[in-house]
């Protein structure tokens, strides 16, 4: 029997969850796109829920990770700073190692029951 193990990652501070799955979604979908009204559209999200989640974002970091301009005549936008990509670079290593963990793990369990 082949055998699948599924986690998900999030990391916390004192003031509650500060980064996971959705919220890195949100950042990548706003450098795809260069608006954090197009990343919410994109993700099927509310503007109000984008907005909140970026602000709780740029509030739990050190530094921010999304700079946003208001839109008006030219237009408004939002772009990832440096700290912003890296934030995502880490996330997505910490995720991919922690799969790969778990994978080799989950071996064990299914090499103990051929053992039988």
């Amino acid at each position: 029997m082949d055998y699948k193990i599924k986690s998900r990652i999030w990391i916390e501070s004192e003031q509650g969850v500060f980064l996971g799955e959705g919220r890195v979604n949100l950042l990548k979908a706003i450098a795809e796109t260069g608006s954090l009204s197009k990343a919410a559209r994109l993700l099927k999200m509310s503007y109000k829920k984008a907005w909140n989640l970026l602000d709780s974002m740029n509030k739990g970091a050190g530094e921010p990770l999304v700079i946003t301009s208001t839109g008006g005549k030219g237009g408004g936008g939002a772009s990832l700073t440096p700290y912003g990509k890296k934030v995502i670079e880490v996330f997505d290593q910490i995720n991919q190692k922690c799969w790969e963990f778990l994978d080799n793990e989950l071996k064990q369990i299914s090499l103990q029951s051929s053992i039988k």
